[in-house]
């Protein structure tokens, strides 16, 4: 294709036309749920802002800003450095492969001096665009060829090698997931959803070889957790010994048993929402769930609203990744699915996580401020 250029009677925003666009009330339900994180943290903290509250807050503050900043940029410019964006990340993720640095036995991050960033996090950003970008000029007859897919598949496909090569099989099923839903939205059809499902079960007797012994220990402890309850089990029987207690209205700020004792591991992380659970009880849990609920009726809202295609694909796609981080993160401390380390978005303590999210949330923010923006699906030299 052409290079890229925008015609001189596009729209364009002025900073305060931007700013006068901007969804306020997306912005202030991120903040919320962001306070929902540290307020945990300080509890998980022993009623302290140090060691995750103060650094939370700081590292929230920064991706604040971060998330104003890419809202402001034009939607056609996310366009355009789609496939850029995603090469730079493809080729952060080999740099974890050969100079990556191991923590709990996985090869995930990368050290940059005082920075420490991993890169499969800010893939599934990366992947959203890229798809986006791909799929932009086809119309729903042209999605239909078979032969269309294979480019986006190999777009999905090559990120999930490496990031199980790491290993990190979460964030793999995250990728294939949020791949999924894109391919959806443009109107792939079912039967191929079906395929590529019984082709995925029909492989696991051969995946199964090639997981690691933790990997196999995990579905081994989710299918029976009193096996081991000292050792693979202990997390999750934890888990769900915090989420019991806390009947409905919770134990109290700061009085939960389970996270101030030190019986719940990784209660600053994985298992934050179940803090939650123990010292306010169902009703907490469940007003943070609604929290969660209403991102995603923004963000769904804001994809519908976009007059262009990529905008409108990119909407969908980031949003999907949002509730597969909730969906999964939930699911998994109460032991409906098996423990991947997948972080409770805005919540769980985490620096490349939260910088990712608020990234997503930006570029969310971007789609919402340019959804009277038309992107001609001809072809990106249109305009």
């Amino acid at each position: 294709m052409s290079s890229f250029r925008i015609r001189d009677d596009a729209p364009h925003y002025t900073l305060l036309t931007k700013l006068q666009l901007m969804s306020w009330g997306l912005v202030v339900l991120v903040c919320a749920i962001a306070a929902v994180g540290v307020m945990l943290l300080y509890s998980a903290g022993g009623g302290s802002w140090e060691p995750w509250a103060s650094r939370q807050l700081t590292r929230f503050a920064t991706g604040f800003i971060v998330m104003l900043l890419l809202a402001l940029v034009d939607i056609r410019v996310w366009m355009k450095i789609a496939y850029p964006v995603y090469a730079i990340v493809f080729a952060l993720l080999i740099v974890v492969e050969m100079m990556g640095h191991v923590g709990m036995g996985a090869e995930r991050w990368i050290n940059l001096g005082p920075l420490v960033i991993q890169p499969s996090e800010l893939m599934k950003i990366a992947l959203v665009l890229a798809l986006a970008r791909y799929f932009h000029g086809f119309s729903l007859v042209e999605v239909r060829n078979p032969l269309v897919l294979i480019v986006p598949l190999l777009l999905i496909l090559a990120p999930v090698g490496l990031v199980l090569m790491q290993p990190n099989l979460g964030t793999a099923m995250l990728l294939i997931l949020t791949g999924g839903a894109v391919l959806f939205a443009t109107g792939v059809r079912l039967w191929k959803f079906a395929v590529a499902i019984v082709l995925g079960l029909s492989a696991i007797p051969i995946g199964w070889e090639f997981l690691h012994d933790y990997q196999k220990n995990r579905v081994y402890t989710f299918l029976e957790p009193e096996r081991d309850p000292l050792g693979a089990g202990y997390n999750i029987m934890q888990s769900k010994i915090a989420l019991g207690s806390g009947a409905l209205f919770g134990k109290g700020f700061t009085a939960g048993t389970q996270s101030q004792l030190m019986f719940l591991p990784e209660k600053h992380t994985d298992f934050i929402f179940v803090v939650l659970a123990e010292e306010f009880g169902m009703v907490g849990a469940l007003i943070l769930l609604f929290l969660y609920t209403m991102l995603f009726v923004y963000g769904l809202m804001i994809a519908l609203s976009a007059r262009s295609h990529f905008a409108r694909l990119v909407g969908i796609g980031l949003t999907t990744t949002f509730f597969l981080y909730v969906f999964v993160n939930v699911a998994m401390v109460t032991g409906l699915i098996p423990v991947v380390g997948i972080p409770l978005p805005l919540v769980s303590y985490g620096g490349t996580a939260m910088l990712t999210l608020l990234m997503g949330c930006g570029i969310l923010l971007s789609v919402w401020i340019h959804r009277e923006v038309r992107i001609p699906r001809s072809g990106i030299t249109d305009y």
